[in-house]
């Protein structure tokens, strides 16, 4: 493998701008996430066609040369399966790659099949058998072996050399632009958290609680969140999730209650036990109006299978008009995302200022005005543009 490491500002700098004269860049990340909420950078990998480069982010501190090309809207950015790259991006650099043309995405919509993995579409459209064998590498460690750089470098250098031929099957079919709009709306996802308030909304087996519970979980959710961000920790690595939801239900007094609670560990205890405690406490003597609503569930609505399954077969419907798989039109997860928006006055979608999928980028001019016509939903034209 022919690359050049680069370790300079400078350097980083010159390549930059070579490539931001390219049609095209491959980009890919390698990083660490075991205990961290976020992503740790290890090394940026780039292929423009001409030079290959391995950027080390570990002694680089100027990467004002690399954000304006991975922003550059001229240039594509090829990447594959890229949500946990823009997590990366985000969290390094604060930007967003873009425009990106995603390797995977645009397999699934010209029909080669769902969630190809690299390696496979490498196989596929290249007939290359790719090694992954260093792909459980500490990328933050050094120096790095060769074997690890010529593993990171491989995924561009094939990922570059796979994009003209799926380029030209998307433009085929005409379906170019939702390669990039795909991609664009998971962009606006991953930089728009939940509110913190609003956590409890994602932990399994909230609506098991009401009333003075289900604020303590709210407050804990929150709690745990703030905590995470700030620590830069998993969230299971503050309290298990599963933990949360049964202090609210037995809102202990003090630690060795705290400790009596199955599942609780001694290391919750003793290095949160105290702020744990202080949440149960201040949610006792509050008004009833303090409460938040109880959370729904769709299985508890009488019209969610009827109307679930109108959803799915309009997907379905759609899927083979444009041939294109059905889960990539509208999976069971985004289906669900639509009725809590549709029916609930509290979802996650909603606490994010967002529109559900299915009514958002490119696949909002195929679904909104047939969604409109399933009485079930109680969507209007109104409402879509006051939400919009």
């Amino acid at each position: 493998m022919q690359y050049n490491f680069i370790t300079s500002n400078q350097a980083l700098a010159d390549f930059c701008q070579q490539a931001s004269q390219a049609e095209a860049i491959a980009v890919d990340t390698e990083f660490v996430r075991t205990r961290t909420l976020y992503p740790q950078l290890g090394l940026i990998q780039i292929y423009d066609g001409k030079q290959l480069v391995l950027v080390d982010p570990l002694v680089i501190d100027d990467f004002s040369s690399l954000k304006e090309l991975l922003t550059n809207p001229n240039v594509v950015k090829v990447l594959h399966s890229c949500s946990e790259d823009l997590e990366t991006f985000w969290h390094a650099f604060k930007i967003m790659p873009s425009p990106i043309f995603d390797s995977q995405f645009a397999a699934s919509v010209v029909g080669m099949g769902t969630a190809l993995g690299y390696a496979k579409l490498v196989e596929i459209m290249l007939e290359i058998t790719v090694d992954k064998g260093e792909s459980r590498t500490d990328w933050l460690a050094r120096p790095l072996r060769d074997e690890q750089c010529d593993y990171a470098a491989k995924d561009v250098l094939y990922l570059f050399q796979l994009y003209p031929e799926l380029k030209a099957r998307v433009e085929e079919q005409n379906k170019l632009p939702w390669v990039y709009a795909e991609i664009a709306h998971l962009a606006t996802k991953k930089q728009t958290p939940i509110p913190l308030d609003s956590m409890y909304l994602t932990i399994k087996n909230n609506w098991k609680l009401s009333s003075k519970a289900l604020l303590i979980l709210k407050k804990l959710a929150a709690w745990r969140t703030s905590t995470a961000r700030q620590r830069d920790m998993a969230l299971n690595f503050v309290v298990r999730e599963e933990n949360l939801v049964s202090i609210a239900m037995m809102q202990p007094l003090n630690k060795n209650e705290l400790r009596g609670i199955q599942g609780v560990n001694p290391h919750e205890v003793r290095i949160h036990g105290d702020a744990l405690l202080a949440i149960v406490a201040d949610c006792q003597n509050v008004s009833d109006g303090a409460y938040p609503p109880r959370v729904k569930r769709l299985n508890d609505i009488e019209d969610y299978k009827n109307t679930a399954a109108n959803v799915k077969k309009l997907c379905l419907s759609i899927a083979e008009k444009h041939e294109i798989p059905p889960e990539l039109v509208g999976s069971k997860k985004q289906i669900n995302q639509l009725l809590k928006w549709c029916w609930f006055k509290q979802d996650e979608t909603r606490e994010m200022g967002l529109l559900p999928d299915l009514l958002s980028s490119w696949r909002r001019a195929l679904f909104v005005n047939e969604l409109i016509k399933i009485d079930a939903l109680n969507l209007s034209h109104d409402l879509l543009e006051e939400n919009s």
